[in-house]
């Protein structure tokens, strides 16, 4: 998969940077909760699997400190090529096709790329071959499919287009070959990988400026899309885009189900 044909949301379009900025608002404070309860700290070598920005890649480096290590992998790493410095590795690298960059791990983490990546066994197979005995996977991936609606509370024709323009997007992914179920099958699928100790929580932003100018952001890269496949028209889009800005609608996301275990 290169950057832009299989993947919907191209890292290289200028509304990339919004999604990161939105991402790293809503999704910073979750991971990097779970990043301290796994116990990371100086020294530890860490793998940040399709890093995207740079907020968590940058956070890891802080906690490795000099003696430790940020492996930061993208199918597209013009975004992440910022925090190419020590102790931060920056490599274009796809994770669903290649061999993992190292060995020996302390942690592995991605965060929403699974349910883009078309060979996700092979991709969450690779990540953890790259762990340590006793080393740390977690995974954040989104469920669409266990709440598709960007407007929940659908109460008006702003909510009612808003979700049909949401149902559009959904079938785009879908059609890349996005799980827009995957989120959920995480947990089983670490155990089925024998990973120990393997625990799972979500997390669903219901409404926030960072919630809106993330669906902002991600009609304008899909727009063209959305209308070639007669999934939308331009108007219908415009109207939306204006809907939003005027900030009268609560906008959701799907929840990130975040889940971890340990090798054995």
């Amino acid at each position: 998969m290169t950057p832009s044909d299989g993947y919907l949301l191209d890292n290289r379009q200028d509304e990339a940077g919004q999604r990161f900025d939105a991402f790293a608002t809503l999704f910073d404070p979750t991971t990097f909760r779970h990043l301290e309860a796994l116990g990371i700290g100086p020294g530890w070598r860490c793998w940040e699997v399709g890093a995207g920005g740079t907020s968590v890649v940058s956070w890891l480096a802080g906690k490795v400190g000099p003696a430790g290590e940020v492996v930061a992998t993208d199918i597209d790493t013009s975004r992440i090529v910022a925090a190419a410095r020590p102790p931060v590795e920056v490599r274009v690298h796809d994770v669903g096709v290649e061999e993992p960059p190292g060995e020996g791990f302390d942690l592995v983490h991605a965060r929403l790329v699974l349910v883009h990546v078309p060979d996700r066994e092979r991709a969450l197979r690779s990540m953890i071959q790259a762990l340590r005995p006793g080393g740390r996977l977690l995974v954040e991936d989104a469920d669409p499919a266990l709440q598709p609606l960007i407007c929940p509370d659908e109460y008006g024709p702003e909510q009612r287009l808003a979700n049909r323009l949401r149902q559009g997007f959904r079938k785009l992914l879908a059609e890349r070959g996005a799980d827009l179920s995957y989120g959920r099958k995480l947990p089983r699928l670490l155990r089925e990988a024998g990973l120990s100790e393997v625990e799972a929580d979500a997390y669903f932003p219901v409404t926030s400026p960072a919630c809106t100018a993330l669906e902002a952001a991600t009609v304008r890269q899909v727009r063209d899309r959305l209308v070639t496949a007669g999934l939308a028209t331009d108007e219908d889009i415009d109207q939306h885009l204006a809907n939003v800005e005027a900030g009268g609608m609560d906008l959701a996301t799907a929840p990130m189900i975040s889940v971890w275990g340990r090798k054995d």
